[in-house]
């Protein structure tokens, strides 16, 4: 992408910020903000469709907001908002609700998966695409970084763009989707993908006894300290070359081939360089949470740009509509 883009992108507030949330979303987000127009939001309309408790919600977009700024993101080039302080969003998911067809949402796999695992059914959680469509097309975005889970939902949005506008005229921007293929899987403790569903987690800010000993806990197989290991079946290597350059996983990698390090030397030398590369955040997130007010001043002041934005597309797909 050597044009600048407008990018969209949204996160949402479902409990604490994990190491798989900084490199699989976070990290490349704050990429990307370098070259191009970035819109990124809390997604606390999507949030609802589990309807958490109220102080629940309040405390976990806070803490989004608060994380992301110190792991980097930079209000000044970036349009960092609430979702619901742009109420325009769920204006145009009714117009597009009613362009889009029920099949094409009983096919999606989210809701499905959902169902599967015992989640109630609710509208929300069936219109959820719709609604992420919206996200995407009220600010015009050329594009839109999603991780595969995410794709089909992607395609929705560009299913529901080119519907409205075969029907209404040129109206909506049709985005293209970007997976950024390097962004490897980051192992949880257990050796499954990261996920808060799983419950096994590494937090961005934990406290260091905790973290450490969460690092400690990641599981290996039975090797023997004395024989040679499999860097890249190993879910400590696989942590540790998130945070280590070149020189150092290369220097990694040589002592598992070679044998005589177990695998409690790796997990502590893993935890040792995830603890320095957050440091700096650390510092950041200590000034954002004596400084409250700033943190909602930078989501106000997103709102009202996304606001303008919005309210324009709004306009012109109302007048396409007839509503105008």
């Amino acid at each position: 992408m050597s044009e600048k883009k407008r990018i969209l992108s949204g996160i949402q507030p479902s409990g604490t910020l994990h190491v798989g949330n900084y490199f699989g979303m976070m990290k490349p987000s704050i990429e990307l903000q370098e070259e191009h127009d970035c819109f990124y939001f809390i997604a606390d309309y999507h949030a609802v469709t589990q309807t958490p408790d109220p102080a629940v919600l309040r405390e976990r977009v806070q803490g989004v907001a608060v994380d992301f700024l110190a792991c980097g993101l930079d209000p000044l080039r970036t349009t960092f908002f609430r979702q619901s302080n742009v109420p325009q969003v769920t204006e145009l998911t009714w117009i597009l609700n009613c362009l889009t067809p029920v099949g094409l949402l009983e096919r999606c796999h989210s809701y499905k998966d959902k169902i599967a695992r015992g989640i109630t059914p609710n509208h929300g959680l069936f219109s959820y695409p719709v609604l992420m469509a919206s996200d995407i097309l009220i600010y015009n975005s050329n594009v839109v970084p999603v991780g595969r889970d995410q794709k089909q939902h992607l395609e929705v949005t560009r299913d529901i763009a080119i519907r409205f506008n075969n029907q209404y005229g040129d109206v909506l921007t049709v985005p293209e989707c970007m997976i950024k293929e390097e962004v490897a899987v980051v192992p949880g403790i257990d050796g499954q993908k990261m996920s808060k569903s799983y419950g096994n987690i590494i937090e961005i800010f934990g406290e260091q006894k905790p973290m450490r000993k969460k690092f400690m806990k990641v599981v290996t197989d039975s090797t023997p300290m004395e024989d040679p290991k499999n860097a890249d079946t190993c879910n400590v290597f696989a942590l540790y070359k998130l945070f280590a350059n070149e020189d150092e996983m290369t220097s990694m990698r040589t002592r598992y081939e070679t044998g005589g390090m177990g695998y409690g030397h790796a997990k502590q030398e893993a935890f040792e360089k995830y603890w320095e590369y957050f440091r700096p955040f650390r510092q950041k997130r200590e000034e954002l949470l004596a400084d409250p007010g700033y943190v909602e001043r930078v989501l106000q002041d997103g709102a009202r740009r996304a606001r303008r934005v919005a309210e324009q597309t709004l306009e012109h797909v109302k007048k396409a509509v007839g509503l105008i």
